[in-house]
């Protein structure tokens, strides 16, 4: 399926392609690689959107528009070459061209590498909302740091996860332009005098940028990403001529670490200073890139917060607050109320948390040794909010206290939350529960001393990544169905689908393709894991970032739920299914880890005796990162969403399965509120505490041991752990019985028979197909479009200014 094209015929793509790979790569047909050709191609497709982008950006110079400035730590973009031949409509050439030259298309989209910027939902919701922006004709750059090795590349030795280097740009990256003559310079350390702050250090921060096109639409933006450089002086030479090599680059090794990784550990001092330099540097970079675009069509700064919005996607950018004061004060000559005016009416922040220790500070001493200024004006900005704060609640010192920027006890530290709620326009959380806990629980005295900034913003996904390009067969087969494929602009008319789950010839037809994509994910398991997958048997599925409050660990004891019921015979009422994990643990989070070794240990035990795989198999898939995502949500049928009820933020990946046609089972968490509302109850599996309960548990004095006591079966899942492995994981159970900080053993049985639930209705599987294809249907309203018009119309005000 192809979207209308630039009108290229196939020989002349062919023939841009060969001068691609003389005039680029410098060889011929004849003595070419296959990594020659894939570079040719890639920028011969490059070359195409590079006319529309010069015609984007001639529109928006005459127009002189507001701009979106997207600001995230993390862009998860995905594969480049499927999607820019899509969204360029050059499909068919490339495909014919290829074919013609006797070389297989799949052979090259193989070597198109992920761009490793990325690890979560995070990332990929940034990425969808690029996606977006472009496609609504809305003018817009995103921000992010160029990281050399990416988060990392995860294998599993002995079940345990090993981190190894993603070095993602190894044969170059042919989407990315680089602008080393743009380099920009970004201060550490030093001193501060009368307001003049001297860094006793520079990093050069320099600029690349990928080409950001729209799905039918001839708008593309950009992606401007920035890699940390030393100065040239910084070579020592004399040391490396008396043989001190490693002297000798120290200060380049020093610079350049800034944007080595993505989220270096932070458990030690010196891993907490590089994240925060991390931070001061995308968010230096950036604003010196925003104010030149804001100079090339205005002047002065009348008309900056009119031209000029900086979403701030998390806190990891929100030390951009200060750094524009910075610049404003100190390199502008603006006085404080003029420059806190427009910082004000600039920023917006999305809280992506309700978790307090997720909630980002950074020590006082430390903040006022990297970056004294800022700290300077952070405290500044504090006695002015606190004066505010004054005038609205007189002698409460105790809301004082809760609302400073300043914690005090038990150490003094930069809450950054804090500092962005301050210096934004607006506030949003990215559902509808999760806002609601926000403005009532984790930013309650903020809501109550300013409702007026607090909104909500429900996350959405691309339907063209995680359909069109991710699951072509369901895209094919609902097209046909709709009359056209017009709907992957307009997801709302997935509705028109409802009626076709109550047609049995379309019920069959879904089904098939459903167990296609079974049979795909089955042979990508068995390549990479040697588990042998049924594709007949249910698709059980849970895919996210590993961490305590999502869960994985209650998925696991599901499964070892079933292999002593198994065990005892009691196989009545259980359906064959296949146990799907992906996703990574960050390198320090030693308990998520445990739980990932836990995964694979329960795997081996299922996988490797016949009685219990003819019922259930496990299969960790390594690596998870948005190809992946491609290919286990088009075969999934059932989605596990079973986080901690009030510690979710939204999930991007309950979205992107329930569009795919999975059933979701999960609490009343995140976004699986809305999503329930919407597909209706009769087609999601509920279960465990609403978040009400899950506190009023802990606060009446939860005793996990208790729980463990009362259930026969609980007890003989936590006793097998305990000695799973030789009693290597006895930690796991440990933790469990003396801590469970997130209710997994309250959650337990009403999970377990939830699950029972899920068997009998995967039995009737008629029926099931219905209730899949209304979780299609219904699941319009979660398309990442539809999140970018909510926030254009609540907090961006920014109209389409399509290129003519």
């Amino acid at each position: 399926m192809t979207v209308a094209n630039d009108g290229v015929p196939a020989d002349e793509f062919e023939t841009d392609l060969l001068r691609n790979l003389a005039h680029q790569r410098g060889t011929t047909r004849q003595s070419a690689s296959a990594q020659d050709i894939y570079q040719a191609l890639a920028l011969t497709v490059r070359d195409r959107l590079v006319d529309r982008y010069v015609k984007t950006a001639a529109t928006y110079y005459e127009t002189n528009p507001r701009f979106v400035y997207y600001l995230s730590a993390e862009y998860m973009l995905g594969k480049q070459l499927p999607q820019n031949l899509l969204y360029s409509g050059l499909q068919n050439q490339a495909r014919d061209a290829l074919e013609k030259l006797g070389l297989d298309p799949a052979e090259l989209e193989d070597l198109d590498v992920e761009p490793g910027l990325g690890n979560g939902g995070l990332g990929r919701l940034a990425a969808c909302i690029l996606d977006a922006l472009a496609t609504e004709d809305i003018p817009a750059v995103g921000y992010g740091i160029r990281y050399d090795l990416g988060i990392f590349k995860q294998t599993f030795e002995d079940g345990a996860q090993v981190e190894r280097p993603d070095d993602w740009t190894f044969y170059g990256n042919p989407w990315e332009f680089a602008a080393p003559d743009d380099q920009q310079p970004v201060g550490f350390y030093g001193k501060v005098e009368d307001g003049k702050w001297t860094p006793d250090e520079i990093v050069l921060g320099e600029p690349s940028h990928m080409l950001v096109p729209g799905y039918g639409t001839q708008t593309v933006n950009l992606i401007r990403l920035w890699r940390a450089r030393a100065s040239r002086a910084s070579f020592d030479l004399s040391r490396f001529g008396e043989g001190r090599y490693g002297e000798a680059v120290d200060a380049i090794v020093r610079s350049e670490n800034i944007s080595k990784v993505l989220y270096p550990d932070d458990s030690t001092e010196l891993g907490r200073e590089l994240r925060l330099k991390q931070q001061h540097f995308l968010v230096t970079c950036a604003l010196r890139d925003i104010v030149r675009r804001y100079r090339l069509r205005n002047t002065g700064w009348d008309a900056f917060t009119e031209k000029v919005t900086i979403q701030l996607n998390d806190t990891h950018p929100v030390m951009a607050v200060a750094e524009l004061m910075r610049v404003l004060l100190d390199e502008e000559g603006l006085d404080w109320d003029r420059a806190w005016l427009i910082v004000r009416g600039t920023f917006a922040y999305t809280c992506h948390t309700l978790l307090p220790e997720a909630l980002e500070t950074w020590p006082v001493a430390l903040v006022e040794r990297l970056l004294p200024r800022h700290m300077e004006i952070i405290y500044l900005i504090n006695f002015h909010f606190l004066q505010e704060v004054e005038q609205a609640y007189p002698g409460d010192t105790g809301r004082l206290r809760e609302l400073s920027i300043i914690q005090e006890e038990p150490e003094r530290r930069v809450r950054m939350a804090h500092l962005a709620v301050v210096g934004a326009k607006a506030v949003n959380g990215v559902a509808e529960l999760h806002s609601k806990l926000l403005r009532e629980t984790t930013l309650r005295p903020f809501a109550e001393l300013w409702p007026e900034r607090f909104h909500n913003v429900t996350n959405g996904v691309s339907p063209r990544r995680f359909m069109l390009i991710a699951n072509p067969r369901l895209t094919g087969l609902i097209s046909s169905r709709l009359g056209d494929h017009d709907w992957l602009r307009d997801l709302d008319r997935l509705s028109e689908l409802e009626p076709a789950a109550d047609d049995s010839a379309f019920r069959d037809q879904w089904r098939e393709v459903k167990r296609a994509n079974r049979r795909d994910l089955a042979r990508y398991a068995r390549a990479v894991t040697g588990v042998a997958l049924d594709p007949d048997a249910m698709a059980d599925v849970m895919i996210k970032r590993f961490h305590e409050y999502k869960r994985q660990l209650l998925r696991v004891m599901h499964v070892i739920t079933l292999i002593h019921r198994i065990r005892r015979g009691e196989t009545a009422g259980l359906v064959p299914r296949s146990v799907i994990f992906g996703g990574k643990a960050a390198p320090g989070y030693y308990a998520a880890k445990r739980i990932m070794r836990l995964a694979n240990a329960v795997a081996d035990v299922v996988n490797g005796d016949q009685q219990l795989s003819a019922y259930v198999r496990m299969a960790f898939l390594p690596n998870y990162n948005v190809s992946g995502a491609e290919l286990i949500i088009p075969a999934a049928d059932l989605s596990e969403q079973i986080s901690l009820a009030g510690k979710e933020a939204s999930g991007t990946s309950n979205m992107k399965l329930a569009l795919n046609g999975a059933l979701t089972i999960g609490t009343l968490d995140g976004a699986n509120v809305e999503i329930r509302d919407r597909v209706g109850a009769d087609n999601f599996f509920l279960f465990g505490l609403d978040a009400g309960q899950a506190v009023a548990l802990k606060q009446a004095g939860y005793r996990p041991r208790s729980w463990y006591e009362a259930d026969w079966e609980l007890r003989e899942t936590i006793d097998f752990i305990a000695t799973i492995d030789g009693g290597a994981l006895r930690e796991v159970a440990d933790d469990l019985l003396n801590r469970d900080e997130y209710l997994t053993l309250a959650d337990y049985r009403a999970y377990i028979e939830c699950q029972d639930e899920v068997a009998h209705a995967w039995e009737d599987r008629d029926a099931w197909t219905r209730m899949s294809i209304l979780n299609a249907a219904r699941s319009g309203f979660f398309s990442a479009d539809r999140t970018v018009r909510d926030y254009g119309r609540e907090i961006w005000h920014t109209p389409a200014v399509p290129e003519a």
